[in-house]
């Protein structure tokens, strides 16, 4: 070797021996997973729908019926004077 050669340039070592390279996969990937199964907790463990029948009249209830009333329903069902 001759003292005036220039010394080798340091290779870089590869993209996977980096931490910050697998932060940087690492964090997308998690978003797509969970909202994979997000999507699939949904799908399969969907609630049942619930119909209700239709009320014609507040008067009309029973008294358990009543109990049942949407709020604002009951509101102007109370604020009628009689």
């Amino acid at each position: 070797m001759n003292a005036l050669s220039p010394p080798a340039a340091p290779t870089a070592p590869p993209w996977w021996r980096f931490g910050m390279a697998w932060f940087v996969f690492a964090l997308p990937a998690s978003a797509v997973v969970a909202a994979t199964l997000s999507a699939v907790i949904a799908v399969r463990h969907a609630d049942p729908v619930v119909a209700q029948p239709r009320v014609p009249h507040p008067s009309l209830q029973s008294a358990e019926d009543a109990a049942t009333q949407p709020a604002e329903l009951a509101r102007n069902h109370a604020s009628l004077r009689r």
